[in-house]
């Protein structure tokens, strides 16, 4: 189950910039790189993949770790897509999860990671996330770097302001299902004349297509998502959402949406455990304002990304070197730590250093236990090499309504004729 955001078309570059991921770049300032362990990396931005790369680097002098940040994740995928096809290819690679299942269908293109001591490290991983990266030959294509483990994170002192409970359990409570997460919004804004959530399309569609067992495909890999009662619940809720007039109409990871989180303009963003640094950084002002609560239907998951090596890499020696280095348990660990991208490592998740982990820019909340739990009780579903796209029509359609330019009644409709067109069925 790898969960990652594709954008709408005002967000394509931007949108699916989070997704799960690790960390950055920079140069060694300490030595010259020193012949064959210097290498390229490809990542997408919105991430802070540079303090990663920064944090490698003062660890392991002389290894300058080149990094281009790409664009968004759909972005990073089409440049691979373009490299791999005659283009010169980066050394390692950032692939977020929905576009990952197109690459494993060719893992002509990859290194066999195996061949590098996947083998031995494998079993590290969460089996449905590793899973995600063996192609149908066994080639192990990619390590996991992350998994989205969901929740809400909101404005205490917005809702204090609007007469609603502030109290982390108490807010769970506010919203066992989406319908009762919008009727929230409601009261929130009718209080208050202000929006209560920044979008419509990844804080309510994405979360609940994700929380299902079936989502785009069967898990005989049939296109399925014009049939899918999850999907079109999700889709619904989205909708619903615009029509109660309660977002901001903000799209994720945009300027504006950036500008918003710290002038107050909205109050709740569903926020995956790697989403927390993006606050921090984007509204430092904020601080001590927020808290985390429970997600509606308890459980999801938005992320997960894999660090692949192409075939034709100059160094994949140096880039497996970061990869075991960074995404060991403890390297992700000390990640969520630092970042709160969650580990995909299960044997650290009883770790102190995770369970009592408590967050003071989130009113000391325990971002370790709240996350864990939010995997609790989740099922893999497939993802086929045309998740992505679809995702993209559908988060497209709702935008589109809500920001006017699109005909609620008709928007299902639409977002089913954009897939067809995509993908060609």
């Amino acid at each position: 189950m790898k969960l990652r955001i594709v954008t709408p078309v005002a967000l394509a570059a931007a949108l699916a910039l989070t997704t799960a991921a690790c960390g950055g770049g920079g140069t060694s300032a300490t030595a010259p790189p020193e012949a064959g362990k210097s290498f390229d990396f490809w990542s997408f931005s919105g991430i802070n993949q540079k303090a990663a790369v920064e944090d490698y680097q003062k660890n392991n002098p002389g290894i300058e770790v080149k990094l281009t940040e790409v664009g968004s994740s759909v972005e990073t995928a089409q440049a691979l897509t373009t490299a791999l096809a005659g283009g010169k290819v980066p050394d390692l690679v950032l692939i977020q999860g929905d576009d990952l299942p197109k690459f494993v269908q060719q893992p002509q293109n990859f290194y066999d990671l195996r061949q590098l001591g996947a083998d031995k490290i494998k079993g590290d991983y969460l089996d449905w996330v590793i899973s995600q990266s063996v192609a149908k030959d066994g080639t192990i294509i990619g390590i996991p770097t992350d998994v989205g483990g969901m929740a809400i994170a909101y404005r205490t002192d917005l809702f204090k302001a609007a007469g609603l409970p502030t109290d982390r359990e108490e807010v769970g409570k506010l919203w066992p299902t989406w319908d009762a997460f919008i009727e929230t919004g409601k009261k929130y804004t009718a209080a208050t004349k202000k929006a209560f959530i920044d979008n419509a399309g990844t804080s309510v569609f994405y979360q609940a297509v994700n929380q299902g067992p079936q989502k785009y495909y069967d898990p005989s890999g049939n296109v399925v998502y014009s049939t899918s009662p999850q999907v079109k619940a999700a889709f619904d809720y989205g909708i619903k959402a615009v029509q109660a007039g309660i977002t901001a109409k903000q799209s994720s990871f945009t300027e504006g949406w950036t500008a918003g989180m710290g002038k107050d303009q909205f109050a709740v963003i569903s926020a995956p455990s790697w989403m927390l640094g993006a606050i921090r950084s984007n509204a430092p002002s904020t601080k001590g304002k927020w808290d985390i609560a429970t997600i509606p239907g308890g459980a999801g998951n938005w992320g997960g990304s894999y660090l692949a090596i192409p075939k034709g890499a100059k160094n994949p020696k140096a880039a497996w070197d970061y990869i075991t280095k960074t995404q060991s348990p403890q390297g992700q660990l000390t990640h969520f730590v630092d970042s709160g991208a969650l580990p995909t490592t299960p044997s650290v998740y009883k770790d102190a250093k995770l369970t009592a982990l408590k967050d003071p820019f989130f009113s000391d909340a325990p971002t370790g236990t709240i996350y864990t739990d939010s995997l609790l009780g989740l099922k893999p579903f497939y993802i086929g090499p045309d998740s992505s796209p679809i995702g993209s029509e559908f988060l497209n359609a709702i935008t589109n309504v809500e920001q006017g330019k699109g005909d609620a009644a008709k928007a299902w409709d639409a977002a089913l004729a954009n897939i067809k067109t995509a993908i060609g069925k």
